[in-house]
């Protein structure tokens, strides 16, 4: 059995310790109390347009923790698997294919159904702390 994903990154931990931290939380369901440890008053979350939102969206770290606290509703059983990372000082490039199983039907998925998509984020990490994530999400159909 796996550890458990940590509530906090590590003390003097590196922009991609930070980083990872952050995503095995996202995958062991951790909602919004789990999450802010890992992210800065001023982080911002800038999603460009993909199948579940063709606009593309922006959210403030208010909006991502509510999102987080709401997440166990709409998936279960995430997974990251990291394919590539890149980083170069507080930036951290990280390359996944992230799967989940539906809770809830949604435009183009079934209650049941697993959603499968290649992800690529650009995170900017300062003092420890999560900044920023831009996010670009392909899903498969």
């Amino acid at each position: 059995m796996d550890a458990p994903a940590p509530d906090h990154p590590p003390a003097g931990a590196s922009p991609l310790d930070c980083v990872l931290g952050f995503i095995r939380v996202l995958e062991s369901g951790g909602g919004g109390a789990r999450l802010r440890p890992f992210l800065a008053d001023s982080f911002l979350l800038v999603e460009a347009p993909h199948l579940l939102a063709p606009e593309g969206s922006t959210r403030t770290l208010s909006e991502v923790l509510a999102g987080a606290d709401q997440s166990s509703d709409v998936v279960a059983d995430q997974e990251f698997v990291i394919r590539r990372t890149t980083c170069e000082g507080g930036r951290v490039a990280v390359e996944a294919d992230w799967s989940a199983t539906v809770q809830m039907d949604l435009r183009y998925w079934d209650r049941g159904e697993v959603i499968r998509a290649r992800t690529s984020s650009v995170f900017e990490v300062r003092d420890g702390l999560i900044i920023s994530q831009n996010s670009y999400d392909c899903y498969y159909r």
